[in-house]
């Protein structure tokens, strides 16, 4: 292990306190309707310290143009994995999120569901509107705290009136949920409907280094100018934010293409756990943030693994010690913004 690694490793090492909502990101992205997703999940809790969980599971659409979402038999979850898993998480005393998400099948490059441009809006929104509603109803059935009602959704993120109807919608089926909604890291100021969640979120693989072997200092400074604007904008809201997602592969060049899942490089444990250290650091003592999610646990995980999770990996160390700090104030997070009713 080499020295910089040491030092990120080391229970000595100083972090400041970490938010209240000390989450994970847990993916329900298992091939086999058949996996019981319980053992990861104590696992997670054990190996993290954290306090949280958001729940992630993934319907489809055929491609951006496409306007019916639905789940994929192999690669979206049971309707009874995805309640056996909120109730276990709630067993474990975690707070949980259920984050559904949108992916597409098909993309040509630079096409994500952040470009989605359906053929038929009323068709599409009517689709989509029936995906978190049932999202929503399973939620509130296996005792979720929070739905998450859209993610990076950034060629939706200006029709409010179509998200005043869903989530006045969502009012009516699930009372007793938080909603949130989590924008991009590079979109989250433009969002037209912030007043209407409960909860203001947002991604954060923010490009911190043009270095595919940065320090730890050269991070952590690079951290500074995104903390103030994000400062900026939660001040301009009146509200404080959670990171839903932050995470980097263990691969060589992760700090600097931290949102690039399909990069192919080098195994690199070094940059994974040094990215997340520096993340620690920069937001360690931040009364704006409210919540952060690392992303995600599920994997294979170990020192042969490049994907996202922490899982037998330095990184996973980084969490522990981080949650094991004092909770900054000592309280939770901000009580959710007034109810809107339906019109």
């Amino acid at each position: 292990m080499s020295s910089l690694l040491a030092l990120v490793a080391s229970a000595t090492a100083a972090l400041g306190a970490a938010p209240p909502e000390r989450g994970v990101a847990f993916g329900l992205f298992a091939s086999a309707q058949s996996y019981d997703y319980r053992p990861l999940l104590e696992e997670m809790k054990r190996e993290t310290g954290a306090t949280h969980v958001s729940l992630a599971w993934v319907w489809w659409q055929h491609d951006v143009r496409a306007t019916r979402i639905a789940a994929h038999e192999t690669w979206s979850p049971s309707e009874a994995q995805i309640l056996a898993t909120i109730r276990h998480a709630k067993r474990l005393g975690l707070h949980v999120t259920a984050f559904p998400i949108v992916r597409l099948v098909e993309s040509a490059p630079g096409e994500w569901r952040g470009r989605i441009a359906p053929t038929n809006e009323r068709d599409w929104w009517e689709s989509y509107g029936e995906f978190i509603e049932h999202a929503a109803r399973l939620a509130a059935k296996g005792g979720a705290d929070r739905l998450s009602v859209g993610s990076e959704l950034v060629s939706r993120e200006r029709m409010r009136g179509r998200w005043q109807a869903l989530i006045d919608r969502l009012r009516l089926v699930s009372p007793s949920l938080e909603l949130m909604y989590s924008a991009n890291w590079d979109h989250f100021e433009p969002v037209a409907f912030w007043d209407l969640v409960d909860v203001v979120g947002m991604t954060a693989y923010f490009e911190l280094t043009k270095s595919h072997a940065p320090s730890l200092d050269e991070l952590v400074a690079a951290w500074s100018p995104v903390r103030k604007q994000i400062e900026r904008f939660a001040a301009a809201l009146g509200r404080r934010v959670v990171i839903t997602e932050l995470g980097y592969p263990s691969l060589d060049g992760s700090a600097r293409y931290p949102w690039d899942e399909t990069r192919q490089a080098k195994i690199d444990l070094e940059e994974q756990a040094i990215a997340y250290e520096a993340a620690a650091r920069a937001w360690s003592d931040a009364p704006t943030l409210a919540g952060l999610y690392w992303w995600n646990w599920f994997g294979f995980g170990g020192p042969a693994d490049g994907d996202y999770t922490p899982r037998g990996k330095p990184a996973a160390k980084v969490i522990s010690r981080w949650y094991a700090t004092p909770t900054l104030g000592g309280g939770g997070a901000e009580a959710p913004a007034p109810r809107r009713l339906p019109r």
